[in-house]
């Protein structure tokens, strides 16, 4: 699909910046985050290390169960392997929109359903962070944006550099269009997120799982059959 890499960052920045706002800061697609912040809390410059500590099984959770279900299932094809991770990806971030609607407001962030409403938004990011990795298709990165930035800043460098070939100038053009895209839907997300959160608590998130679902029900044919092309020779006879 044409958009999905800009879709799917759309929908990382928007839950990620969703869970940071409504849970006293919990990363749900950034792992390393959490790790910080969890650092930050054990000094007492926080609250809510158990949510946080939680979120890293739970992550590690959507990436095992993505995995399982691409070798066990064996779709074929990337756009089958994509339906599936959509499918299971909508279904986690439904739960996190649901449990999240019955906790908030979130006053005490060790609850236990507060807590389990983390785990849920880290599950379904921890499958969109494996979708890039059982999924072999051209894209980019669209869950962590240092990466992008990183590549997108080197690109540049190679474009405007005299010493860089035609050939390799070209290459890093396209590549930097690409980049660029996914980072710029990532922070139109993230204020999403944060926007609607304001406006609408967690039932927010029923709009990057609106997101989800059209792409499930785009890739679920698969890749389109070839057409048989008549004989040359005509009909035999």
């Amino acid at each position: 699909m044409k958009y999905e890499d800009n879709a799917l960052a759309v929908i990382a920045g928007f839950v990620d910046t969703l869970g940071f706002v409504a849970l006293f800061g919990l990363f749900t697609a950034h792992v390393t985050g959490n790790f910080i912040l969890i650092g930050a809390e054990v000094a007492g410059y926080g609250q809510g290390v158990l949510m946080k500590l939680m979120a890293f099984p739970a992550f590690i959770a959507g990436v095992m169960l993505s995995s399982v279900l691409i070798k066990t299932i064996h779709p074929e094809g990337a756009l089958r392997s994509a339906c599936l991770l959509y499918s299971v990806q909508a279904i986690l971030l439904l739960g996190f929109c649901l449990l999240g609607v019955k906790v908030a407001p979130v006053v005490d962030v060790d609850k236990m359903p507060v807590v389990l409403c983390g785990m849920l938004g880290a599950a379904a990011m921890g499958v969109q962070n494996a979708h890039a990795r059982l999924v072999t298709r051209p894209g980019v990165p669209h869950t962590v944006m240092t990466g992008n930035v990183t590549q997108a800043v080197l690109d540049v460098l190679d474009i405007a550099s005299r010493k860089t070939t035609a050939d390799t100038r070209s290459v890093a053009r396209a590549r930097l269009a690409k980049t660029l895209q996914a980072v710029i839907c990532f922070a139109v997300g993230a204020m999403l997120g944060a926007g609607m959160y304001r406006l609408f608590s967690f039932w927010a998130l029923l709009l990057p799982l609106a997101v989800l679902v059209w792409l499930a029900v785009s890739t679920r044919g698969g890749e389109p059959s070839a057409t048989p092309r008549p004989s040359a020779s005509g009909p035999a006879v």
